[in-house]
């Protein structure tokens, strides 16, 4: 029964640790969640303002080649 009682005793131990260990991470985890995000926003922001580069881009060559070709 004592050793029992032993094994119970350093079970709680642990357990205890393991709970302190994880409320430690949390603030870690959470700041990891929150980058995450700020750089899936930024990838969309610079997607769309490249998209929009890209369609004035091509927007302009359109116009020089048909001022060149006399269509415009």
């Amino acid at each position: 029964m004592d050793q029992f009682v032993d094994r119970v005793r350093d079970v709680e131990a642990s357990v205890t640790s393991i709970g302190a260990d994880v409320a430690e991470m949390k603030p870690v985890t959470d700041d990891v969640k929150r980058w995450k995000l700020m750089g899936i926003g930024a990838l969309g922001v610079t997607g769309i303002a490249a998209m929009a580069l890209g369609v004035g881009f091509a927007q302009a060559i359109r116009r020089i080649v048909f001022v060149i070709i006399g269509k415009g």
